[in-house]
């Protein structure tokens, strides 16, 4: 473990107490990925925004809160990101064994709007000390007719985890509004949201990968004027890196629905690490899989961040 890595990171938080920087340090330090400055995050609220039927049974085993403890666990994870409680049925049992990250509000598939998308508060910063947890999470809708109200209440929140010593995790979606379905994962609204996660105070910023669609006609001539690079996946992440403070922020990218394909996985991986991205938040696509095959994937995404050989996928044959 390189504590110069880590501390290196750190220094870009001079605002931050001690004890967030103790918080983000046990995350950076822990796992497989512990001291190179990279992070793999294994997050389940995935019950709580599509129900659990989409969510688990597919791999029924993963109905169980305690499966999700002992994979972060056995795959070496930086962290665990869920909600309340399922962070609530295993904090007791694995106290102090992984970073734990708690989700403070959630949406759920039985409701929305399209165009005010918006979270219920669902925890608080006290539940999180009391169960042991490195920081809070907490889900914005740039774009949404209700942003304004998410951003207020991040700004609460955030304001009692620095005084209470927690980190903040962001996860940035842009949605809803005027946005259309391309425009929530273009590059200009991804830079945008972390962007503005950023501004918010967030200590890491959770993003989906930016494609190369360009939403904002505006921002389209701002990026071809200053000949921004957007060719490829790792140069469009470089660009979301730079957006949050020149890379002076934590930036993780989502992992996305499920993929069948782990080339593809392994290509998307490839292309943060060279991006220069912190590292992945990766749910579906290791908690849907069976038990073997999601350690090993989750350990393999694992060694691409931290720059080991990557091996060929057992699907590899049957996926092309």
């Amino acid at each position: 473990m390189s504590d110069d890595t880590i501390r290196a990171i750190l220094s870009g938080y001079q605002a931050d107490t001690p004890g967030t920087k103790a918080n983000l340090y046990r995350m950076l330090a822990q796992g497989r990925l512990g001291g190179t400055g990279r992070l793999a995050i294994l997050p389940v609220d995935q019950g709580f925004e599509h129900g659990p039927a989409r969510s688990f049974a597919v791999n029924p085993p993963a109905y169980d809160p305690l499966y999700h403890f002992r994979l972060a666990l056995e795959a070496g994870c930086s962290a665990f990101a869920a909600p309340l409680g399922l962070l609530e049925a295993g904090a007791d049992r694995y106290a102090g064994a992984l970073p734990l990250i708690l989700k403070v509000n959630s949406a759920n598939a039985l409701s929305g709007d399209l165009e005010a998308p918006t979270q219920a508060l669902t925890a608080g910063v006290d539940d999180a000390l009391r169960l042991g947890c490195a920081a809070i999470g907490m889900t914005i809708y740039p774009g949404s007719d209700r942003a304004y109200d998410m951003l207020e209440d991040l700004r609460e929140l955030a304001a009692e985890a620095r005084a209470k010593g927690i980190a903040v995790v962001v996860w940035s979606y842009p949605r809803g509004g005027g946005l259309s379905a391309a425009g929530e994962t273009a590059l200009d609204v991804v830079a945008y949201g972390a962007h503005m996660a950023c501004l918010m105070g967030a200590n890491i910023v959770k993003v989906k990968l930016p494609s190369a669609h360009m939403e904002q006609p505006e921002a389209a001539k701002a990026y071809a004027a200053a000949g921004i690079d957007t060719s490829s996946l790792a140069k469009r992440v470089a660009h979301v890196v730079q957006s949050c403070f020149n890379g002076s922020r934590i930036v993780v990218f989502s992992g996305g629905a499920a993929k069948s394909d782990l080339a593809a996985l392994y290509d998307e991986i490839e292309a943060i690490r060279d991006g220069g991205g912190f590292g992945s938040i990766i749910g579906r696509n290791s908690f849907q899989r069976p038990w073997p095959e999601a350690v090993m994937m989750l350990t393999t995404v694992m060694d691409i961040l931290a720059g080991r050989a990557r091996p060929s996928p057992p699907n590899a044959a049957a996926s092309t």
